[in-house]
């Protein structure tokens, strides 16, 4: 059957994630191929100290996004689309969307990037002693019991962005494992078939005096959270309303099933094959985060550095999250182009173009980065003891200032904070052997060997690296799909991705290069003993 074909008969499989920078849809044929893409560009608004999307663009870009999709069908294959086998849903994770009994926005979407959250986190954290960061749904939830806000009194629900949007879909208020994982401790069922919150964190939390002082019956855990879902279960289908909502032009069909809506590190995981213990992958665009499937418990709880998330069908995984990745060298690459653009009016050079270059160039850099320094702290960075951040770039007066030594400083300090806290799994003894790559980062050659420097291991960019998110999602629908069909969940879902994804799948790999790994140690050094710049720089700026 053709890519058309496929298409017409309503067969082939959407993916749909709300990524920092874009929203991003793939629509993928029976071998897991990408056929059709779509897109929608949207930065995030610092709002009275909250930084947030408003809820009429998230909106605003779902349906541009699939606008876009539908365009590019048409464009490709001369069909209109108006319906697909199976669909899903996943963005970033964690964050804060609290809802009223009548669905009202109570307050601005509280996005994973906020570190507003270090009152509740630490209490939490020791309560529960177990690694709950600022950035997790319940984080916000406790936080804003403990500011005393007036909204509290009204909420009814809270979702990840995920969730939100596929309940808009489908009606159906239930989340997918992964996901859940970031909004509040999760446990697997002693058969490993399903998950569901902590009941003893439940208890405790149900139990904190401010908590046991709402007036709010509906004010516990199970109320207020989605329901958790494994990968491969049935999630709901898409509702009139919601096909509506979709494409406001009609065309959609309604009925169509979605699979368990996830997190960005879910689809992650899923699209660099991921999910077996022992393996590893990191997700690295305007953030970055690696996860590694563990094999036993940590030693320990480490607050703030290492997070205990699950993979889509529930498995332990150690993550170490960080707030800020390209997001700064993005700007830095825009101004060059800005400049060029300036002095060559009619300058026919891409942006993407302007990228790959300046990237590639820094592989000619000295192996001290020429002695200079940045930080790309857009934002705060828990691991290195930062709640809010400035972006900076420091050099010494005889430092060797060279555009090939300042990439690959950019480049560098987009995985410094990721360091610091992959040397706690280190220092564990988590066997690394071998990471996936998804995101941005692994866009060039440049980022792949950097990745393999900083983690000191051989990191793997498959061909959809740059496009992991909606990819991966389209994947897990796929499998929600195939059980479907089957009637049962007869295989496991890191069986599904061994034998029917990834089979054949191209990859390219980095080494860890003895010179690299020295010129990032190099680097890294000086990364640690700068923090006290960054320090100064966050309290006088």
């Amino acid at each position: 059957m053709t890519n058309k074909e496929l298409i017409e008969s309503g067969n082939a499989i959407l993916g749909i994630e709300f990524g920092s920078t874009r929203i991003k849809a793939v629509l993928i044929n029976d071998k897991f191929e990408p056929i059709a893409n779509g897109s929608y560009t949207w930065e995030n608004t610092l709002d009275n100290g909250i930084w947030t999307y408003p809820l009429e663009q998230i909106h605003e870009g779902l349906q541009t996004c699939y606008a876009d999709l539908k365009k590019d069908v048409s464009e490709k294959y001369g069909v209109k689309l108006t319906k697909f086998k199976a669909g899903g849903i996943s963005a970033m994770m964690h964050g804060y969307l609290a809802f009223d009994k009548d669905d009202n926005l109570l307050v601005p979407f509280r996005t994973w990037r906020n570190t507003i959250t270090g009152e509740a986190s630490a209490k939490l954290s020791k309560i529960f002693n177990y690694p709950v960061p600022e950035r997790w749904s319940v984080s916000h939830l406790y936080q804003a019991v403990l500011n005393k806000e007036e909204h509290i009194s009204k909420l009814q629900n809270v979702y990840t962005l995920s969730a939100y949007i596929h309940y808009k879909l489908t009606g159906n208020k239930v989340i997918g494992v992964g996901d859940a994982s970031g909004m509040f401790p999760v446990i697997l069922s002693k058969d490993g078939k399903s998950a569901d919150y902590n009941p003893d964190f439940i208890e405790k939390f149900q139990n904190l005096p401010e908590i046991k002082a709402i007036s709010n019956s509906s004010f516990t855990i199970p109320n207020l959270f989605p329901k958790v879902l494994m990968a491969g279960e049935n999630a709901g289908t898409l509702t009139t309303n919601g096909a509506k909502f979709l494409d406001p032009t009609g065309d959609l069909e309604a009925g169509i099933p979605f699979c368990p809506p996830e997190g960005d590190a879910g689809t992650g995981m899923a699209a660099t094959n991921a999910v077996a213990v022992k393996t590893g992958n990191i997700s690295a665009g305007t953030s970055v985060f690696s996860m590694v499937v563990l094999e036993k418990d940590l030693s320990k709880v480490y607050p703030g550095i290492i997070d205990v998330v699950t993979t889509p069908d529930g498995r332990p995984v150690a993550m170490v999250h960080c707030n800020n990745c390209t997001g700064e060298h993005n700007y830095w690459v825009n101004l060059f182009k800005e400049i060029v653009d300036t002095l060559v009016p009619d300058n026919k050079v891409s942006a993407g173009d302007y990228y790959d270059k300046l990237i590639t160039k820094s592989l000619e850099a000295d192996k001290d980065c020429g002695g200079l320094l940045a930080y790309n702290y857009l934002s705060g960075e828990t691991i290195t003891g930062f709640n809010s951040g400035r972006p900076l770039f420091v050099r010494s007066e005889n430092a060797n200032f060279s555009i090939a030594n300042f990439m690959r400083t950019q480049m560098f300090t987009s995985l410094g904070a990721l360091r610091a806290g992959m040397n706690i799994l280190y220092d564990e003894g988590v066997p690394v052997e071998s990471m996936y790559g998804a995101g941005g980062y692994f866009k060039t050659e440049a980022g792949l060997k950097y990745m393999a420097a900083a983690m000191k291991c051989t990191v793997s960019a498959m061909e959809t690296a740059g496009e992991g998110g909606p990819w991966g999602m389209a994947i897990l629908a796929s499998y929600a799909a195939k059980n479907a069909e089957c009637g049962i969940r007869n295989e496991e879902l890191a069986e599904f991705l061994n034998k029917e994804v990834f089979g054949g799948c191209k990859t390219v790999s980095a080494k860890a290069e003895a010179d690299l790994v020295d010129s990032f140690n190099i680097f890294f050094e000086r990364y640690m003993k700068g923090l006290a710049i960054e320090k100064a720089a966050v309290e006088n700026l």
